[in-house]
C-alpha cells in the first residue's frame, strides 16, 4: 500500500472545507488544506456575512422614518458609505483570522496556494510548484459569480463580490437577476438611498419560492421604491460620460445607471482543477457529481458544499462536511438529509421558508389545506409603515402533517429556524394548534391560524 504525505487534503478553505479539515484532524488524521485566496470562503468573505451587515445598515433609513411615530426626531441622520464599507471589511478580516486560528489549533497544515489534481491521489501547488499526496481528497472549492459573456458590454458591470468594495456608492444602479442576491442587493442599495432597478427575465422574482411569497416580496419592494422590470433581460451595456452606463433591455427600454450589478447565478469552481484527469465525473453544470455520502466517481475523492450544486447554503456545506468526516474517519456512514432545509432571504421584507411550497406539494399529488394570514405587525402601526407580514402553512389533508411554512416580514429568518424543527419532525397541524401562543408577537400567528383559506377535498378511498 503506497505511503502518502497526508490522510486528507482539503481543497478550499470555506465553511465546508474548514469544518471537514478540523474534524478530521481531531480524529488523529494528518490533514492539509489549500486555499488560493483567503481563508473563510464565500460566506465569510464575499457572501452572507458582509451582505447581512450591509442589509442591517440599509434598514436604518426605514427605522429613522418609523421612529417619528414613536416620538423620536432624527432629522440629523447622515450616511457615509466609506465608513460602512471599511467596517464590514474589518469584520470580514477578523472572522477570517478566527477561521485560520481554528485550523492552526486543530493541527491542520495550511497551504495558501492553488491546488490542481495531477492524479487521483496527488495535487500540485501551482505557485510553489510542490506536489502533495493524500489517501483521501475533499473538494470544497465552492462557486463563483456568473457573467453572461455573450452580452455586449457585460464587462462594464460588477458582481456581488465587487459590490462590497465599491469606492463610491452609486446614485443609480441596475440589477440583473431575480434571485436571492438580486433581492438582497436591491434592498441594500435602495435602503442606502440609491435609485434601484431590477431587471428579471421571469414573470416574478424569487423563482423557487412559494407563489404567495414571491408576490408579497415583489409588491413590497416596489412599494418601497424599487423599480422592477420583469419579462426582460439586458441586451447591452454601453459606456457614457463620467463613468455612467446606458443599459439597453430586450424590451427596447433604455436606462442610465452608475453601476450594473450582475446577479444572474453562480457556477461551481471546478474549472482547470484537473478533476477530469483524475477521473472525477462532473454534471452538465460543471459541478462535482456525488452520491448521498458526498463521494465522487472516484471513491476516495469527495466533495461538499456549493461545488456539488445540491443545496447551496453555508449550513448545508457544514453539515455535509460533518457527515463526510463521520463516514470516512469515524466508520459511521452518514448521509446528510437535504429535505426540509430552511432558507432565508434578507430582502425588504425578509423571507423565511422551510418545506414544500404549495406548487411543489400539488405536483406531488398531495391533497392540501392552505392556511394563510396577512397583517401589519404592531410595531408598524404607530410608525405608519405599510409593510405587512405574510404567514402561510401547507398541510396534508390525509395526514394533517405540516409540509411547509413560509413567512415574509420582520424577523421571518429568525422565526423560521424554530418552525424548521417542527417541519423536520413532521408535526401535524393539530400539534401546532395545541401550542399556546406567545402574545403579543408576530410569531403567535403560526399557532392561531385556525381556518384554512382553501381546502382540497380528499379523494375517495
Amino acid at each position: 500500500m503506497p505511503q502518502h504525505d497526508y490522510d486528507l487534503i482539503v481543497i478550499g478553505a470555506g465553511s465546508g472545507g474548514v469544518r471537514a479539515a478540523r474534524l478530521a484532524a481531531k480524529t488523529g488524521a494528518k490533514v492539509a488544506i489549500t486555499e488560493q485566496v483567503q481563508v473563510g470562503g464565500t460566506c465569510v468573505l464575499r457572501g452572507c456575512v458582509p451582505k447581512k451587515l450591509l442589509v442591517y445598515a440599509s434598514e436604518y433609513s426605514q427605522a429613522f422614518r418609523d421612529a417619528k411615530g414613536f416620538g423620536w426626531t432624527v432629522d440629523w441622520a447622515r450616511f457615509d458609505w466609506t465608513t460602512l464599507r471599511d467596517s464590514v471589511q474589518a469584520e470580514v478580516s477578523r472572522l477570517s483570522g478566527l477561521y485560520l486560528q481554528n485550523l492552526t489549533n486543530a493541527g491542520v497544515e495550511l497551504f495558501e496556494d492553488r491546488a490542481v489534481l495531477t492524479d487521483p491521489h496527488t495535487v500540485r501547488l501551482v505557485r510553489e510548484g510542490r506536489y502533495l499526496s493524500s489517501d483521501k481528497i475533499l473538494i470544497a472549492t465552492g462557486g463563483h459569480t456568473y457573467r453572461p459573456e455573450e452580452t455586449p458590454g457585460q464587462e462594464l458591470g460588477i458582481t456581488s463580490t465587487d459590490a462590497f468594495l465599491l469606492k463610491d456608492l452609486p446614485s443609480r444602479v441596475v440589477i440583473a437577476g431575480g434571485g436571492f442576491i438580486a433581492a438582497e442587493f436591491a434592498t441594500i442599495f435602495s435602503g442606502l438611498g440609491v435609485e434601484t432597478t431590477i431587471v428579471y427575465r421571469g414573470e416574478r422574482i424569487l423563482r423557487g419560492f412559494d407563489h404567495d411569497v414571491r408576490a408579497h416580496v415583489q409588491a413590497d419592494l416596489a412599494r418601497s421604491g424599487v423599480n422592477i422590470i420583469c419579462g426582460s433581460t439586458i441586451d447591452e451595456i454601453a459606456p457614457l460620460a463620467a463613468d455612467r452606463k446606458l443599459v439597453t433591455l430586450s424590451n427596447s427600454m433604455r436606462i442610465e445607471a452608475d453601476q450594473v450589478l450582475w446577479a444572474v447565478g453562480r457556477v461551481p469552481n471546478t474549472m482547470n482543477m484537473g478533476l477530469e484527469a483524475a477521473g472525477v465525473r462532473l454534471t452538465e453544470r460543471g459541478a462535482v457529481a456525488v452520491d448521498e455520502y458526498s463521494r465522487s466517481s472516484v471513491p476516495h475523492i469527495s466533495a461538499v458544499g456549493d461545488v456539488t450544486d445540491r443545496v447551496n447554503l453555508t449550513p448545508v456545506a457544514i453539515r455535509e462536511a460533518m457527515a463526510y468526516v463521520a463516514t470516512e474517519f469515524l466508520s459511521t456512514p452518514t448521509a446528510f438529509d437535504h429535505a426540509d432545509v430552511a432558507s432565508a432571504v434578507f430582502s425588504r421584507p425578509p423571507v423565511g421558508a422551510v418545506g414544500l411550497t404549495e406548487e411543489a406539494a400539488r405536483a406531488k399529488g398531495r391533497k392540501l389545506k392552505i392556511f394563510r394570514s396577512t397583517f401589519r405587525p404592531m410595531k408598524h402601526i404607530l410608525a405608519g409603515n405599510e409593510q405587512k407580514t405574510l404567514m402561510k402553512m401547507i398541510v396534508d389533508v390525509k395526514t394533517d402533517q405540516v409540509l411547509g411554512v413560509h413567512i415574509v416580514g420582520a424577523d421571518a429568518p429568525e422565526i423560521i429556524q424554530v418552525a424548521a424543527v417542527a417541519v423536520k419532525a413532521k408535526l401535524t397541524k393539530a400539534q401546532w394548534d395545541l401550542t399556546c401562543a406567545v402574545h403579543p408577537t408576530a410569531a403567535e400567528e403560526l399557532v392561531l391560524m385556525g381556518e384554512p383559506v382553501s381546502h382540497d377535498n380528499e379523494a375517495p378511498a
